[in-house]
């Protein structure tokens, strides 16, 4: 036979461990090698064995001290536990046990555990959820927006119970009113108690015989309404706003759910935002960004002026401080505006105003004028040269043939 292994090292727990880390590592044991798990696999099957029969002695106090004091030999020879295969002297159909083993087959076969108790008292109801369309800069400075959506109300006919005027729900006979089934399930380590909801009232614990026709039973009715959804500024796209008990009626007497409203912004042919800064660009022209000046620049509240510097290259970035997007927290704070700068080069030109570039090349210091007309694909009329004395001795022999 075997030797066995010390119940605490079998659970993975210090000899000191309480009630609740004996009961944790249990539970993660015997989830892990329950055969039901583990189909034909005998080494599974004796773990579970093992684990189960460290936590039925250290569980119980007594036999946790007797453990303590004499180890396995306090329950070999009839002392009270169990033998070496198996469960003897152990109560596996215990409350503590019963807890564990009904949260078990829970898990594995979709029922409820013993301790799972149907909620049917006040609950809120569901949340809706809609969709609101804004432009670029309503999303900045904020807007008012109309939402049409279904809304459900408590019928007014059967005042929300779901039956006929002069009738009333019956209590469910399946579940006794209580909205679940408990039912026993026999296992090899003793009576296992599962707790399903009633499939006759489907929780409710209430049986509708004659139903309204107002609201066919439900006990709600749907209608149109229009709500009025304040966006604040400086709202991104993808956040949501919350519109208090504009949601599902509640269950039981609870409260109504809430209106989740997404904001999606569309985008802006000129402007990117980042958090709370506005990016774009804008463009100069060769004048401008050579000689320096006052340029137009757009921005979400208009056009501003912006003196540019003598010298300024192309994509040289600005910043126009608080003219971002406000803050969500405060309106009063603001983001920035950064502007890259783009110098523009012209591509159609006049003869005057190429004779200007021209000149100005030439006085840059770069090509001479009649240079950079050759290179523009323009003759310019060269000086005449004069005769050497072999071009002389040429034309006298020219002279002689004829």
């Amino acid at each position: 036979m075997a030797e066995k292994r010390d119940y605490y090292e079998v659970l993975g727990v210090d000899r000191g461990a309480d009630d609740a880390t004996l009961k944790k590592a249990y539970r993660k044991l015997a989830k892990k090698y329950h055969p039901d798990m583990n189909p034909g696999d005998k080494e599974a099957e004796a773990k579970f064995k093992e684990a189960t029969e460290a936590y039925g002695v250290l569980s119980d106090p007594d036999k946790r001290r007797q453990y303590d004091q004499f180890g396995h030999a306090a329950f070999e020879n009839g002392g009270g536990g169990a033998g070496a295969g198996g469960f003897g002297g152990f109560d596996f159909g215990g409350g503590d046990m019963g807890d564990i083993f009904g949260d078990i087959f829970g898990d594995l076969f979709g029922g409820g555990g013993s301790r799972r108790r149907a909620n049917n008292g006040p609950m809120k109801g569901a949340n809706l959820r809609a969709v609101v369309h804004i432009t670029f800069e309503e999303a900045v400075f904020g807007c008012q927006k109309e939402l049409e959506i279904n809304l459900k109300d408590t019928c007014t006919t059967c005042h929300g119970t779901g039956a006929k005027p002069g009738t009333s729900p019956e209590t469910c006979s399946k579940c006794n009113g209580t909205g679940q089934i408990t039912y026993t399930q026999q296992t090899m380590f003793g009576s296992v108690r599962n707790v399903t909801t009633c499939p006759d009232c489907n929780g409710t614990g209430k049986i509708i015989r004659d139903k309204c026709t107002a609201c066919h039973g439900t006990g709600y009715t749907s209608s149109r309404k229009r709500i009025q959804v304040n966006i604040p500024a400086g709202i991104d796209d993808g956040q949501s706003i919350r519109i208090r008990e504009k949601g599902e009626p509640g269950v039981n007497g609870g409260p109504r759910g809430d209106l989740l409203v997404e904001v999606q912004v569309t985008r802006h042919p000129i402007f990117q935002r980042q958090d709370m800064n506005i990016f774009s660009t804008a463009p100069i022209t060769f004048a401008q960004a050579a000689l320096g000046g006052d340029v137009k620049i757009s921005t979400v509240d208009g056009d501003v002026l912006y003196t540019v510097k003598p010298g300024t290259q192309t994509d040289t970035k600005i910043r126009l401080k608080g003219k971002g997007v406000p803050s969500l927290r405060n309106s009063n704070v603001r983001g920035d505006h950064y502007v890259t700068l783009v110098v523009q080069t012209p591509t159609k030109l006049n003869e005057k105003a190429k004779e200007a570039l021209r000149a100005f090349d030439e006085a840059c210091g770069n090509r001479p004028a009649a240079e950079a007309k050759a290179a523009d694909g323009e003759t310019a009329e060269q000086p005449k040269k004069k005769k050497g004395f072999m071009d002389k001795v040429k034309e006298a022999f020219e002279d002689i043939d004829k």
